[in-house]
């Protein structure tokens, strides 16, 4: 099971950009997938969740309005659209899939995660 993210780059606050999991080994269709991050010196946190239909989406209060996850069972693949990006963005964005398949914000529910890919907002 292979879980490959990729998208994150440097882009100026007030920017947007796109990142992508694509997954191998496993099938979207039967887990939901959320999008966690981290960045420097801080804990992991939650960023965005969607259900393994996709009808149902969760987000931290901090990218609400500004971030939209989205996957694509057809193509096993996710992704999270990250507008109007602030420097406090800037992280180390992974995901992860959630056997329960409703997503979750508690990384306790994730039982397989990408290697994760830098984010960087400057401002």
């Amino acid at each position: 099971v292979q879980l490959q993210a990729s998208g994150g780059g440097l882009v100026q606050a007030g920017g947007s950009l796109r990142v992508s999991c694509k997954a191998s080994g496993l099938t979207f269709r039967v887990y939901g997938v959320g999008w966690f991050r981290q960045a420097l010196g801080k804990e992991r946190e939650f960023v965005a969740a969607i259900s393994r239909s996709g009808r149902t989406t969760y987000y931290t209060d901090s990218v609400k309005g500004r971030f939209t996850i989205s996957k694509d069972n057809a193509k096993n693949t996710a992704a999270l659209q990250m507008n109007t990006l602030k420097p406090e963005d800037t992280a180390v964005y992974y995901c992860a899939a959630d056997l329960r398949g409703s997503g979750s914000r508690s990384m306790r529910d994730y039982g397989y995660w990408g290697q994760g890919t830098q984010v960087t907002v400057s401002s």
